[in-house]
């Protein structure tokens, strides 16, 4: 406990503290860097298999969080991590039904199940479950979503088309299109160049990396997924996070200044269309991730709530820094769950008596926030949220 009461190094930045604290904490949620190589392994071999046994030109990638780096462990029993993936077949609209395309590839599926049953392999799905969208391949320590579609003529070449059981219509979207966004939108931090130097040196793989934005979408979506632990009916998607957040961030390299100009920019991409809420798909203008703001006013102001709470505590830490590590230590883990906060203090105790310039993070690379000019926080758009794009 001494650490969270030793006095600052004056060789960091209140910030660069800050930032290490929140990075160390975050990180503890991340999917460790060999479950996420299980991972591609396991959904690989099951691409090449679904290849190789189902129609020529069946294909299958990642989406969602896993793809984008901004995974955060579920706060569960189970804390199972959840992966998405696009199974992919080269098919016409026109030559299909939802309902078909999904049985499809629940058929090739439960054929991938038993083959690995009959060939005696003890890495093979330890179930297979049909959901609303897609089809559940159950793992130790994590579950591959795999979620049937087609290609979207109308938006090529990455848009598809999905299935859902609820909905009528063909639902459209662009996964590996907004990855491609969302990289570049990392990209504007110079940090980020000098840990893949760094990496490369280490040879650890680029996709373990972490950009300073996403980082702070792992905040956000730990801070939500904790804040509507109670209401997940009414927690707002990861995927409007991440995009209000790609849209706001501007190339920060210190995490804690990134999470609070982030938050103060954030309504600027709230858009108010004749009447309607509006925050496009970067990859696909015309979806719009608050649609159902529309339908229900009531996770509008869910969201506001939650905004208002998570700026009031980035607040409140900027104010706090200077009182002390166990001043810090105690406003974080009364909006944060204690385990990754405690580890993250002690973490952050043990590096600060590491000799200047060879403080590394937990992962082995040189911390994401350890390096650039100390900033303040930009709040020139002073718009709540919601307010008129």
């Amino acid at each position: 406990m001494n650490a969270y009461h030793q006095t600052q190094d004056n060789t960091d930045s209140a910030e660069q503290m800050l930032s290490m604290l929140l990075d160390g904490a975050v990180e503890v949620l991340d999917i460790a860097p060999d479950l996420h190589d299980t991972a591609i392994e396991r959904y690989g071999e099951v691409g090449t298999w679904l290849a190789k046994n189902g129609s020529p030109g069946w294909e299958i990638h990642s989406q969602g969080s896993f793809l984008l780096g901004t995974v955060v462990r579920p706060n569960t029993e189970t804390g199972e991590y959840d992966i998405d993936l696009v199974c992919r077949l080269p098919l016409q609209r026109d030559s299909t039904t939802k309902e078909e395309l999904k049985q499809r590839v629940g058929d090739q599926l439960v054929a991938y199940q038993r083959w690995k049953q009959r060939q005696g392999h003890t890495d093979g799905p330890e179930s297979l479950e049909a959901r609303r969208r897609c089809w559940t391949l159950g793992y130790p320590g994590f579950h591959l979503d795999v979620l049937p579609a087609i290609p979207d003529e109308e938006h090529p070449p990455t848009g598809i088309l999905l299935t859902d059981k609820k909905l009528r219509e063909w639902q459209h979207s662009n996964p590996l299109g907004y990855a491609k966004w969302f990289r570049a939108r990392s990209e504007l931090s110079r940090a980020l160049l000098e840990k893949r130097l760094v990496a490369s040196v280490a040879k650890v793989p680029e996709h373990h990396i972490r950009s300073t934005l996403q980082r702070l979408v792992q905040i956000l979506k730990w801070h939500c997924m904790l804040f509507f632990a109670e209401d997940t009916d009414h927690r707002p998607p990861s995927i409007l996070l991440t995009t209000l957040a790609g849209r706001a961030y501007r190339g920060e390299d210190d995490l804690f200044t990134a999470v609070r100009n982030v938050l103060a920019a954030m309504p600027r991409f709230i858009e108010e269309r004749d009447g309607q809420w509006w925050v496009p798909n970067p990859a696909h203008e015309e979806e719009n991730f608050t649609d159902k703001w529309n339908e229900y006013p009531e996770r509008r102001q869910a969201f506001l709530t939650w905004f208002g709470e998570i700026t009031t505590i980035m607040d409140n830490l900027a104010l706090t820094e200077s009182k002390g590590l166990h001043v810090v230590y105690s406003q974080l883990i009364k909006s944060f769950a204690p385990g990754p906060v405690m580890h993250s203090f002690a973490s952050y105790g043990a590096r600060m008596k590491a000799p200047t310039g060879q403080r590394m993070s937990t992962t082995g690379l040189l911390s994401a926030t350890a390096t650039g000019p100390r900033r303040k926080p930009n709040t020139n758009y002073g718009q709540h949220p919601g307010a008129r794009g």
